[in-house]
């Protein structure tokens, strides 16, 4: 068995729930509309390039163009972006601060827009807590692109054959294993906990 040296988070659906239902919910109540309109206007390929590194203001001001009758709604998303991460998953945090106090190296490396994260930091005050994060944002590469594996091994000095990384996205855990990391996929705290125990690390 690889020894595992290095154990690498992601945040959101791992360490932070994060769900743009609830805040239009009361925005768009009716749920056929909400549904509508996170299919064809506030989309997951719209949102990822904001966590890719483009600002907002251009971010709303693409869609706004085409639709111009949605732009209290376009500019809802970002202006109640709190609201759709309301707590931590404390269970997972667990896991990662015991696995910080018991002397593992982890990191983070995350797809999140700049200045969300640094919203993030400031509500969540255990993100500041492992050795360091990469944020997609801030360095313009995305999971599962392997580049932005490749950039978080060489910013950290990992090896990548000795990293666990652990995504809710099945699409990310194996972006990593194509960058040659070992990998988890996230369902819960007590398959993790199985999962790492299972890579000989002790949760």
């Amino acid at each position: 068995m690889t020894e595992i040296r290095h154990i690498v988070f992601d945040i959101g659906k791992v360490l932070i729930h994060y769900d743009p239902n609830l805040p239009f919910s009361r925005i768009i109540p009716d749920p056929a509309e909400r549904a509508d309109f996170f299919a064809r206007v506030c989309t997951h390929d719209w949102n990822i390039e904001q966590d890719r590194g483009r600002n907002w203001a251009d971010a709303e001001a693409l869609l706004i163009a085409e639709f111009p009758k949605k732009e209290a709604h376009i500019r809802a998303f970002r202006k109640h972006w709190a609201e759709m991460v309301p707590h931590a998953y404390e269970d997972s945090v667990s896991i990662m601060t015991g696995l910080i106090d018991s002397g593992r190296d982890v990191t983070m490396l995350t797809n999140f827009a700049a200045d969300t994260f640094a919203e993030a930091r400031k509500m969540y005050p255990f993100l500041n807590l492992p050795r360091g994060v990469t944020v997609s944002g801030e360095v313009g590469l995305i999971k599962p692109d392997v580049a932005i594996y490749e950039r978080h091994a060489v910013d950290f000095g990992l090896s990548p054959e000795h990293s666990v990384f652990i995504d809710d996205s099945l699409a990310n855990v194996e972006g990593a294993r194509a960058a040659g990391w070992q990998a988890v996929h996230f369902t819960g705290a007590e398959k993790l906990k199985a999962d790492l125990q299972g890579l000989g690390v002790s949760a």
